[in-house]
């Protein structure tokens, strides 16, 4: 279940393709014949690119590449892969491409914003506006077709694990977008990652930090079914592909927007250029702007630096409970024996298996998804299961709850928090972690010493981050609960495991 609460806008990040029997059947009939042969004739049009792509740059030295090509190796290649480029997305049923509004000029607007970003198969417009520069992932450099298609196009790439490798990207971006006309036009998708199309998630900087003008592009696509959209959850890029290769046509429609030039405000604050370019997209397009983003394996909402699962890991784990059989009087007793557990100094480190026996599940299954909803492994930190599922099922209070989390992540036991502590409290109180706590740490340590008493005051009285209890966690059940937070009287117990939830290195988008 995902997260809900009063006005909640449309859930972005799932999309499940609704079809009647009827569609069913046309679409098992032309599937057949329509989807192998479609794919196969992309498959030779890509294959055609790549030597190409390839003959572009050959015999350039790595300083000439870093150049923009120019010439015959601009002129003649370049419209020989925008040829084959429109031969693919012919292939697979985009016929034709409708194009509304003009296209900025290259000094106009050096930066195209695109949304909202739907699936791989956005990639066609490329086609409409002439193949500018884009952005991808170094890792994609190695692939087949792929590795050359970039080359090709003198992409920026990036290793989003590397923080050198951000920064040398943010640098190539600024050169080029302010090269007045050497560089070619770059093409972002300023969402990060593809959605549904039902309400735009809040852009990334990247396009915005240079300060000169963009051109928004809308991208919608009226076809239905509407089956080009691959997401967090629901329609996979297969199912995506046969679903679209099995229509007679889809339709696509590139709408360029005029030119947004920033203001001197909006130029020193890219944030506030790419919000406001975000709100410009998204009345155009019908749909809330939204604080949605990314982050991790997680779509999140952010409330000032905390970032919010959508659908929460402990509401997922009531539900695999209660599917089980667990009563919610028996989902208190184990939520209760685990913090006990966690005060009386064992480990709170466990296996799928250790966590079977612990809830008293008969299936295994069931508890390694549930170490999937927590960690990337067979293992999770049961203070962060005890707590978030504790917060969302009301079995404590709010003064109860963050004792209990005090008390455990006050890892020196002097009685004060650090950041690190901060960060690894409020990533087991919501179930995710969080990475940037730095904003919600000043305002703490700015009401005195960072005590309990301190933190209790924070997520009561502070106009932000007392939403975290008051409207985030209540909308999922939040009750105020007749525990006291002292198990068995073990107040000054600390297992010393720490989850790694405290590094401040946030990670890349």
């Amino acid at each position: 279940m995902m997260l809900k609460d009063k006005g909640q806008t449309p859930h972005p990040f799932v999309h499940e393709v609704d079809l009647t029997a009827a569609q069913r059947v046309q679409g098992l009939i032309l599937g057949v014949v329509l989807f192998p042969v479609r794919v196969t004739l992309a498959t030779l049009f890509f294959l055609l690119m790549w030597p190409i792509a390839r003959l572009r740059l050959a015999g350039l030295s790595e300083a000439e590449r870093a150049e923009p090509v120019q010439g015959w190796r601009r002129g003649l290649f370049h419209h020989i892969i925008l040829f084959l480029s429109r031969a693919v997305f012919v292939s697979v049923g985009f016929l034709w491409i409708k194009v509304r509004g003009r296209q900025a000029g290259l000094r106009e607007a050096p930066v195209l914003a695109v949304a909202p970003h739907s699936g791989f198969l956005d990639m066609l417009v490329l086609c409409a506006t002439g193949l500018p520069t884009v952005v991808s992932r170094s890792e994609n450099s190695k692939l087949p077709v792929v590795g050359a298609l970039l080359e090709f196009n003198q992409a920026v790439l990036v290793n989003r694990k590397d923080p050198e490798s951000r920064k040398k990207c943010v640098s190539q971006i600024r050169e080029r977008v302010t090269s007045d006309g050497r560089w070619p036009q770059m093409l972002m998708f300023p969402e990060g990652t593809t959605t549904n199309g039902r309400a735009l998630l809040k852009f990334k900087p990247g396009a915005f930090l240079a300060g000169v003008p963009v051109q928004p592009v809308l991208l919608h696509y009226p076809s239905e079914p509407d089956t080009v959209r691959w997401t967090w959850k629901g329609l996979s890029w297969l199912g995506a592909l046969w679903h679209t290769t099995s229509q007679i046509y889809t339709s696509v429609t590139v709408e360029l927007l005029p030119v947004y030039t920033p203001s001197q405000e909006e130029k020193e604050n890219p944030d506030l250029y790419a919000e406001n370019v975000q709100k410009l997209m998204a009345k155009a397009l019908g749909v809330p702007a939204t604080d949605y983003v990314m982050e991790g394996r997680f779509p999140v909402k952010k409330l000032g630096n905390l970032s919010l699962p959508l659908e929460p890991p402990a509401q997922e784990t009531l539900q695999l409970l209660h599917k089980h059989g667990l009563t919610n009087a028996r989902v208190e007793t184990v939520m209760n024996d685990m913090i006990d557990s966690c005060h009386s100094g064992q480990s709170a480190m466990v296996t799928a298996d250790h966590l079977t026996s612990i809830l008293g599940l008969k299936d295994r299954k069931t508890a390694v998804k549930i170490c999937s909803l927590y960690s990337k492994d067979d293992t999770v930190d049961m203070r962060q299961v005890c707590l978030s599922v504790s917060a969302v099922s009301g079995f404590r209070s709010l003064e109860s709850l963050i004792h209990t989390a005090f008390t455990w992540f006050d890892t020196d036991q002097d009685g004060f928090l650090s950041a690190d502590d901060l960060s690894g409290l409020m990533g087991a109180l919501v179930g995710i972690p969080q990475y940037d706590i730095g904003e919600m740490f000043s305002a703490l340590t700015t009401r005195g010493r960072p005590t309990e008493a301190s933190l209790q005051d924070l997520l009561m009285t502070h106009p932000v981050y007392r939403k975290v209890f008051t409207e985030y966690l209540r909308s999922n059940g939040l009750a105020d609960g007749n525990h006291n937070g002292i198990p068995n009287g073990k107040l000054n117990c600390n297992n010393g495991i720490y989850n790694g939830y405290g590094s401040t290195n946030r990670k890349s988008d």
